[in-house]
């Protein structure tokens, strides 16, 4: 019977070491949740705080995003009149090119006598 009394013993002290360990595994919540309340108090206190700026500064938020509007507004109407100035003088240039060549080819195989000729010189 003595092995009987000492199996209950252990096991009795092997319980106490449960309960101990559930006891700390208990604080460790309690610390955990204690922490996720305090942040949750933080975030909530700086959203406020934010959403408080947000709604004190959101005219002068607005008034400035329109203004960088109307600066990109008039950078790219200026762009885009240079580039119809470039495109126009380049258009200008290339057909004077094109029928200069043309004209300078079509000289180049014509028989300028039969003209000559058609026209009564």
């Amino acid at each position: 019977m003595a092995v009987v009394a000492e199996r209950v013993s252990v096991l009795e002290t092997k319980v106490q070491h449960i309960d101990e360990k559930i006891d700390d595994l208990k604080i460790d919540v309690k610390d955990m949740h204690d922490c996720l309340d305090r942040t949750r108090d933080l975030l909530d206190g700086k959203m406020e705080e934010m959403l408080t700026e947000y709604r004190t500064n959101r005219d002068r938020f607005y008034e400035h995003a329109n203004s960088l509007h109307e600066e990109d507004r008039k950078t790219h109407a200026a762009l885009a009149a240079k580039i119809e100035e470039i495109e126009h003088f380049k258009n200008r240039w290339m057909y004077l090119g094109l029928g200069a060549i043309a004209a300078l080819g079509w000289a180049a195989h014509v028989d300028l006598a039969a003209i000559v000729q058609m026209f009564g010189f």
